[in-house]
């Protein structure tokens, strides 16, 4: 008889796992239907591309899929669509407790110069050094969208 190996996991989707069949147990419908469809997005994955994700591949699915429910919160808000938009925000609001703590203000201002002065940029032709660092060293915790307009502030001033 072979011993059967258990296939790796990465810890964040370990935890959301748990979460899930916690929220089962609490019979909190709503959260186990958001947390449901995280699961079948990394398990997508996971088939399609025939390998074990790592917390960085779930941390990237997860911000891609909050970005997914910011934007369509907001087209629904402009649309008038109250009823949609707050599942939209629930939503958002039960994958927000699986990523990191997002960089504000002067900590997100500290750590683009920071990545500024690493790349040795000196001008606006070198925003794509920059934006690769902050892709690598800022996965999960910054918002790309307030970043870039931070970076092209700083490098246009340079």
């Amino acid at each position: 008889m072979t011993e059967q190996v258990p296939t790796p996991t990465s810890l964040l989707q370990d935890t959301l796992k748990q979460a899930t069949k916690e929220a089962m147990k609490a019979r909190d419908k709503d959260r186990v239907a958001t947390l449901r469809m995280v699961n079948a997005e990394l398990k997508r994955i996971e088939v399609d591309e025939r390998r074990d994700l790592s917390d960085e591949d779930v941390f990237s699915v997860l911000t891609k899929m909050l970005k997914q429910r910011k934007d369509a919160h907001q087209q629904f808000t402009d649309a008038d669509r109250q009823d949609l938009a707050a599942i939209e925000a629930y939503e958002m609001s039960v994958i927000e407790v699986f990523l990191p703590v997002q960089m504000e203000g002067d900590e997100l201002q500290a750590f683009v110069a920071e990545l500024v002065t690493q790349a040795g940029a000196q001008g606006m032709q070198d925003m794509g050094k920059v934006m690769g660092l902050l892709k690598s060293q800022g996965q999960g915790r910054v918002d790309m969208g307030k970043a870039s307009a931070l970076v092209k502030a700083q490098l246009g001033s340079l």
